[in-house]
């Protein structure tokens, strides 16, 4: 499957990358100039990244700019409730791939706190993030072949909570049964709610998911990714 078969919605743009790295950088380019136009008019701008290692490359790339980054909160869109020394760690991720060089200081926002289960510790989470402004400005998504974007899974029983869009919370303790890990993650209020959203996905299998997932644009529950397939998403993919 190839870009070109599918028919994408109008007010989505596209962008295809000759290879991962290409995309990597061309992101880095747009999300800096993202995270330069809001600090030109706030004191400060928030960028929420995804895990994985499909952004790694990314992360290199972005870490490099020359950006107000003290000025910048980053945390990420979700967590394994693992500690950080762990390999399944994403805030060990992104600190050794991108809080690096002048990215270093920002400011980084853990969802993951001290506690055995992130069911038992989210107003510990809430709190964490009491200093963080919304809306987010820059978020940057991923997608698994089963439709999850973020820890919003098809088959977590916490689901519709954090698919509610009249849930407060910030955040919500999911246990996929698909997943080893119990996971946290930011609710959809407060991921649909961002001024900028990229969609980042690399091989064509991606491709086939994405396809599955606008044949169905209504049935969100089923591929929770369908949530953020709307007019202003930025689409970014590589072979």
């Amino acid at each position: 499957m190839k870009m070109s078969d599918i028919a994408l919605p109008a007010g989505i743009q596209s962008q295809i990358g000759r290879n991962s790295q290409q995309l990597a950088e061309s992101l880095a380019d747009a999300v800096a100039d993202m995270i330069e136009a809001r600090l030109k008019v706030a004191p400060r701008a928030s960028l929420a990244v995804s895990g994985g290692s499909t952004p790694v490359p990314f992360f290199r790339a972005l870490a490099t700019k020359a950006l107000d980054w003290k000025r910048v909160d980053v945390l990420l869109v979700d967590e394994r409730w693992v500690d950080e020394e762990s390999p399944d760690s994403n805030t060990r991720l992104v600190r050794e791939n991108l809080l690096q060089a002048g990215a270093s200081d920002a400011r980084y926002f853990a969802l993951k706190q001290p506690g055995n289960s992130p069911s038992k510790v989210l107003g510990a989470v809430e709190r964490a993030l009491e200093q963080l402004t919304l809306p987010l400005d820059v978020l940057i998504l991923g997608m698994g072949n089963d439709g999850h974007t973020a820890s919003l899974f098809p088959d977590a029983p916490e689901l519709p909570r954090a698919l509610a869009i009249d849930n407060p919370s910030r955040v919500v303790a999911m246990t996929p049964v698909s997943q080893p890990q119990e996971r946290i993650t930011l609710t959809l209020r407060v991921l649909s709610a961002a001024r900028e959203t990229v969609l980042y996905l690399r091989g064509e299998d991606k491709l086939e998911t994405l396809a599955a997932a606008l044949s169905e644009p209504d049935q969100v529950a089923a591929m929770p990714v369908r949530a953020f397939l709307k007019p202003g998403l930025k689409l970014f993919w590589s072979p």
